[in-house]
């Protein structure tokens, strides 16, 4: 018993593992939503051309994808504890380099490290969210992954702040680095610290995905696929299509960002009660009906209403697929890289796929395409595998979800 409590140690230091993961979700996304609001600050910096910028925002991703399988082997080796150290502090001081770029060459090369620097670390704490999701006995990965939102929302006001005033990049990535690296290390102390078994072998550093992890990433790649292309274009869509002001276009945006933080930091309660399934089913129902409503709007409200939809809709996709990734075999941190890659696949190709498609047929064409595969969630929600209750409570769930199946030390 703790002093002054009813609580068990074991739950007390349960809890304190599940806010300090939270607060390792927020510093990660907070990374990125500083990095994202000085984009044109590094494009002219860079001076390089809207283009060139496509092309080199396509590196984070290809950098994600490439180092994420690594992530399990260096949780094998050093503990998840320390790995997640280390591989946070790589993540929030590589917001450094990109504004340090002097020319295109530059900014690719400093967008792979980003984005290789991203990918592990996003392995590692979707690992350890996983465990203590197991631990509590109850979901908690959505609400992580809405206060990745919060950290993405915050990292972006304290940019806009910072573009408003003027100041150079350089120097705001600086400081933004240097205080989130000290955050994330404080924070990191609190999480579970699981270590492999004696002699147990280490994961290979490259290979290919599970076969559990290719279906369930199916999943999460029409989940991405509609978050994508509603952030990327739902402004381009309101003020081309339907006439919009840039103001009232750029809303748009905001508001499918808030819906989604926002059903994030609930959508918990919401798995808890209906089950992973279930959840997704409807969500999937949701982002339909909101696509529907979109290339079908005859009015502004209409498609910001829809936009809103599909961001309720697929809100927890993601974070339920990766938990249903770490349940689905020997070793999650590998089967959550195999869904993280497909994922992180997705969100390269959706914006680029629906520019494309835009210019031979039209931006309602796109959305059809977005629309057809939000109902993909409803046809294919079953491979999540239940509500996921059982198998956190099943025998032998929390050794399986640590990285090369450890013991907490």
């Amino acid at each position: 018993m703790i002093p002054g409590g009813s609580v068990p140690y074991g739950e007390e230091r349960v809890r304190r593992a599940r806010y300090a993961v939270a607060a390792v979700f927020c510093v990660h996304g907070a990374v990125t939503g500083s990095f994202a609001t000085r984009i044109p600050w590094i494009q002219e910096h860079a001076g390089v051309s809207p283009g060139q910028l496509g092309l080199a925002l396509a590196f984070p991703a290809i950098g994600a994808s490439l180092a994420m399988p690594l992530a399990g082997a260096v949780s094998h080796r050093f503990g998840t504890r320390t790995a997640l150290r280390g591989l946070l502090a790589l993540w929030t001081l590589s917001l450094t380099l990109p504004s340090l770029a002097p020319n295109i060459y530059g900014l690719c090369g400093t967008l792979l490290l980003f984005g290789a620097t991203a990918g592990m670390s996003d392995v590692a704490m979707n690992a350890l969210g996983v465990e203590v999701e197991n631990r509590i006995g109850r979901s908690i990965m959505s609400g992580l992954h809405g206060m990745w939102s919060v950290g993405a929302l915050i990292g972006s006001a304290a940019g806009t702040v910072a573009a408003h005033l003027g100041s150079d990049a350089r120097l705001h990535h600086l400081l933004a680095a240097a205080v989130l690296t000290v955050l994330g290390l404080v924070f990191c102390q609190g999480v579970p610290d699981l270590r492999s078994a004696p002699g147990e072998e280490p994961p290979p550093r490259f290979t290919l995905p599970p076969r559990s992890a290719l279906v369930i990433g199916a999943i999460g790649f029409c989940g991405v696929f509609a978050e994508g292309a509603s952030l990327d274009w739902s402004a381009v869509y309101l003020k081309d299509r339907l006439g919009t002001s840039a103001g009232l276009a750029a809303a748009s945006t905001t508001a499918f960002a808030l819906t989604m933080a926002v059903a994030r930091l609930f959508g918990d309660r919401v798995v808890d009660r209906f089950g992973a399934v279930r959840t997704v089913r409807v969500g999937g129902v949701a982002a339909t009906a909101g696509g529907v409503l979109v290339v079908t709007a005859p009015h502004p409200a209409a498609a910001m209403a829809g936009f809103g939809l599909m961001g309720l809709g697929v809100a927890v996709v993601v974070p339920l697929a990766f938990a249903a990734a770490a349940r689905s075999g020997p070793d999650p941190s590998q089967a959550i890289a195999g869904v993280a890659t497909i994922t992180y696949t997705s969100g390269l190709i959706a914006p680029s796929a629906i520019g494309g498609l835009a210019d031979l047929t039209s931006l309602t064409v796109s959305f059809g395409l977005v629309t057809l595969l939000a109902f993909g969630l409803v046809a294919g929600a079953g491979v999540l595998g239940g509500d996921g209750r059982q198998a956190r409570t099943a025998k032998g769930s929390v050794d399986a979800a640590a990285p090369g199946g450890g013991r907490d030390t």
